[in-house]
């Protein structure tokens, strides 16, 4: 007999205690239809935003998404280890970072592409990592933003303890009589991040020590095979309220909404009047990464759905509707962002592999003894692979070098001192050693 097909909902634990209706209102300020609506908190905060300004964000969602797209098909085609895809996310990404300034700081995830795009990151830079190139990509303070976390959870903490850091500085810089910027950190994580740890005790002392941090939650509706309907019971904003402070929600798919309310949030923010904490709510169209097949544990109605929320949709919707964009500034954007692909192919493509020495030079800022005494031990080790003719036993009879580490002599194992590679005498057996 056949099986059940497996489905997480199905084997969720039972719940005995009836769900309670959402408390928090959800911000919209451009809906399904790509009608615009006014709301008296958020909508001041883009009362500036035109077509121009529009468009332009239309554009950089378009450029993410065919980024998105040539890095999938780069990994399909094995040029790349792994890939996180962020379809359907573009407008929770791109709407958040153009809220920001240059000297706030963001404390990523491994997903959020859009937002490294629009904080200057080279995609060539950011798919070095997915190539096993490089362990981060870029330098963190020619961004403001640090280098992807794939611990996730760990972001949290460190985006709260940067931002406590900026209240000391700013403290100290008040006492000198000098003027600091305001700043804040932003720390982006998913839904199902949201129930790790590190994120409950990040807002614990975000809460405690009234810290410049944004907490920008992408509920894209999935912890990998998990609803999120098993995680949570509420939305996620409504936790913010158990910290003691703001929780937001707004609608993801919607750039306008998301803009306003992540430049509110800043703003207090960098005010200085504590944490806020922002769900925006979105869907993962694609896989959780190319490791997955969504369609084992999703539902095509349920991704149907969500494909008539799309959020370049929305906004394309809204463009030709009530700013008269025509087929020629899509065409021109379709043609861009397919250059930017082939670029980033391109790049890709030439990429050498760096030698494993090169390693050493990226743990420390400045040399360190460890590492340098690592760094000789290794090179005593490759050493040991030296072709000179000889056949001094490491080799197999077929003449690839096997794993031993030391030096022979006399047939007899000696151990290599790790700094110097010089065979160390201490370690020298005799021929009964070996018996």
């Amino acid at each position: 007999m056949d099986a059940a097909p497996f489905t997480p909902a199905a084997h969720a634990p039972a719940r005995h205690a009836p769900t309670p209706e959402p408390r928090t209102r959800l911000v919209r300020l451009l809906d399904r239809d790509g009608v615009r609506s006014e709301d008296p908190v958020f909508s001041p905060y883009v009362a500036e935003v035109g077509a121009e300004q529009l468009r332009d964000l239309y554009r950089s969602m378009a450029l993410a998404r065919r980024f998105d797209e040539e890095a999938t098909n780069l990994q399909r085609q094995g040029q790349l280890v792994l890939w996180a895809p962020m379809r359907g996310q573009e407008a929770a990404q791109v709407g958040s970072a153009r809220a920001l300034r240059p000297a706030d700081h963001i404390f990523p995830t491994y997903r959020e592409h859009a937002v490294a795009i629009e904080r200057g990151v080279d995609p060539a830079e950011l798919l070095m990592v997915f190539r096993g190139h490089a362990a981060g990509g870029w330098k963190p303070s020619e961004h403001g933003m640090n280098v992807y976390s794939i611990v996730l959870g760990s972001q949290v903490p460190h985006a709260v303890g940067y931002a406590m850091g900026m209240n000391l500085d700013r403290r100290a810089a008040e006492e000198e009589g000098r003027e600091v910027e305001p700043a804040a950190t932003i720390a982006y994580f998913g839904d199902g991040t949201s129930t790790q740890g590190e994120v409950h005790e990040g807002m614990v002392f975000a809460a405690s020590f009234d810290a410049p941090v944004v907490f920008f939650v992408q509920n894209n509706q999935w912890a990998i095979s998990v609803p999120f309907s098993t995680q949570s019971r509420l939305p996620l904003a409504e936790r913010a309220a158990g910290y003691g402070f703001e929780g937001i929600r707004v609608d993801g798919n919607d750039v306008l909404g998301v803009l306003a309310v992540s430049r509110y949030a800043m703003e207090q923010a960098r005010a200085g009047r504590g944490p806020v904490l922002v769900e925006a709510e979105t869907y993962r169209l694609g896989a959780h990464t190319t490791a997955d097949d969504p369609t084992k544990y999703r539902r095509r109605e349920d991704e149907s759905h969500w494909a008539e929320l799309d959020p370049l949709l929305r906004l394309e919707t809204h463009l030709r509707r009530h700013h008269g964009t025509d087929d020629a500034f899509f065409d021109e954007v379709a043609a861009a962002a397919q250059e930017f692909a082939d670029q980033t192919r391109a790049h890709v493509l030439s990429m050498a592999p760096p030698s494993f020495e090169e390693f050493f030079d990226k743990p420390y800022a400045e040399r360190h003894a460890l590492i340098e005494e690592e760094r000789a031990w290794y090179a005593a080790y490759q050493a040991g692979f030296d072709d000179d003719g000889r056949d001094d036993g490491r080799s197999g009879g077929d003449g690839t070098a096997g794993p031993d580490r030391g030096t022979q002599a006399s047939s007899l194992t000696v151990a290599a001192d790790p700094v110097t590679g010089a065979p160390d005498e201490r370690s020298a057996g005799t021929e009964e050693d070996l018996a």
